[in-house]
């Protein structure tokens, strides 16, 4: 899954911190951006397993812009990093569902144009119904 970051600055005497914004309490830092990328995908992965094993779910994450607005993070650097977290999820079962030959063809349209596939679409528009 994709997670954006927001970045605080560094310097010789301070770590670059990051939070992790649709992630509550999900926090990290290096001494390098480098390192605080690596800390920020490793703080990513131990929160969603916690609260995977917890049985908690995800929280839907809010657009780019939604964060840029917030004050608190005037001046931080925005990026995005892309975390496996979905082997929390448990392996993947295949099935069998009925759906109406036009609306197939438009999940697959949309998919293939988002770099998706039919199951990652399925199963990520289920999640987020779920979270409403």
């Amino acid at each position: 899954m994709k997670f954006i970051i927001a970045i605080e600055p560094g310097d010789d005497r301070q770590a670059f911190g990051v939070v992790v914004p649709d992630l509550a309490g999900c926090f990290s830092a290096g001494d390098t951006l480098d390192e605080a990328f690596e800390n920020a995908k490793e703080a990513i992965d131990l929160w969603c397993e916690t609260v995977i094993e917890d049985g908690g779910m995800i929280p839907a994450c809010n657009s780019l812009a939604y964060h840029q607005a917030n004050p608190n993070f005037a001046g931080w650097v925005w990026s995005l990093v892309d975390v496996p977290v979905e082997r929390y999820f448990g392996p993947a079962e295949k099935i069998n569902i009925t759906l109406p030959r036009l609306l197939l063809s438009r999940i697959d349209d949309y998919a293939k144009a988002h770099g998706s596939t039919r199951s990652g679409f399925l199963a990520q528009a289920a999640q987020q119904a779920m979270r409403q």
